[in-house]
């Protein structure tokens, strides 16, 4: 997979790939979240913390968490001057996928491949000794390679998983508005700097890329990632499906999330728990998230949930296999109304309104 580079010499070798749309392909552009992408990611992030400030507080709890792990195959398959290997990050085969998932299409790659693609990867450079196994002996070395990056999972990312895929469910839901409203065009002038959009041709700046694409009923696969940040990379060789990862928005604010404080008012009317969550869903957010975020289990969060969704105060969406809840207009007046006890009062009367009936729903 090629990428855009952070540094000085990155700068100076960056290059520009055209990947040109024709008409079926355009039918055929569609979002995945990949978990494995975020965790091979997040070992660069590790392995050169300076390169991505952003994951800071996430790399101080997470490092004396694997400092026993080897994770020197990780980083030299993520290193090499040519190009880094794909089998260790296979395009999701669906919109939403488990990490499990993910590691048997990688375990299932053939031998012959994996070879292949790692000899590509260092071109005429010396291969380092820690990858010699996977062109000697690629089946043995892809199966230790992956109980080594399902251990590091576990250790340093399991227990983030739910916030980070919140943020990348946010990013698919905006996105898709963006097609909805303006079409592809619209979705890829705001996708990142370094994309842009003109006449079918994608332009997409990055360093050491491939040679051209011209996208075909493949189409292309577009994965919102959190650890891709502050570059761009995309994936163009066969038999791969074309994939481009971007920087999902709202990346600044994962790992510092404030819990979100209901307004006094409010509590009154509703109960704390339901002002709370009331709250909280200015963005969406999934039952799983709300959970974790506001210290509840996630059936208590469901049952609060249904009777603010009965109530018309918010309104739920499915996405994937996950359903996401967001404030309803209604929601958002009876909020704008409850700032203060004053503004309550004097506007009581018309919240009760527009949130039909919801005084009376929420306090069962």
């Amino acid at each position: 997979m090629a990428g855009a580079g952070a540094g000085p010499d990155d700068a100076k070798r960056a290059e520009m790939i055209l990947a040109r749309f024709h008409t079926e392909a355009l039918t055929r552009v569609r979002f995945a979240i990949s978990p494995m992408f975020e965790m091979i990611r997040s070992v660069r992030t590790l392995h050169d913390p300076a390169g991505a400030a952003l994951h800071l507080p996430w790399v101080e709890q997470a490092a004396p968490l694997v400092g026993d792990l080897d994770l020197t195959p990780l980083v030299a398959l993520q290193s090499a001057p040519v190009y880094n290997p794909d089998f260790v990050n296979p395009p999701p085969s669906g919109p939403l996928v488990e990490f499990e998932d993910e590691l048997a299409v990688m375990v299932a790659t053939p031998a012959r491949q994996i070879a292949a693609e790692v000899r590509y990867a260092y071109g005429d450079a010396p291969l380092p000794a820690v990858l010699e196994p996977f062109v000697e002996s690629p089946r043995k070395a892809i199966e230790g390679l992956a109980e080594l990056m399902r251990e590091y999972w576990q250790r340093s990312l399991a227990a983030h998983w739910p916030r980070v895929r919140s943020l990348l469910e946010h990013d698919v839901l905006y996105r898709s508005r963006q097609i909805a409203d303006g079409g592809t065009a619209r979705l890829f002038c705001d996708l990142d700097p370094s994309v842009s959009w003109s006449d079918g041709v994608l332009t997409i700046e990055c360093g050491e890329c491939e040679s051209d694409l011209d996208l075909d009923e493949r189409g292309l696969l577009l994965v919102p990632s959190a650890f891709v940040w502050p570059i761009v990379t995309i994936l163009t060789l066969e038999p791969w499906q074309p994939t481009l990862a971007y920087p999902a928005r709202g990346i600044g604010m994962l790992w510092s999330p404030e819990e979100p404080s209901a307004p006094d008012a409010l509590e009154r009317l509703v109960g704390r728990t339901r002002a709370t969550l009331l709250s909280a869903l200015d963005s969406p957010r999934s039952t799983t998230e709300l959970a974790g975020t506001l210290g509840m289990t996630a059936g208590g969060v469901s049952q609060h949930l249904t009777v603010l969704r009965d109530a018309g105060l918010v309104c739920g969406r499915r996405v994937a296999r996950s359903v996401l809840y967001l404030r309803s207009a209604e929601g958002d007046a009876l909020l704008d109304a409850s700032h203060t006890p004053e503004a309550l009062d004097e506007r009581a009367t018309d919240a009760a309104a527009l949130a039909s009936g919801a005084s009376a729903a929420v306090r069962g």
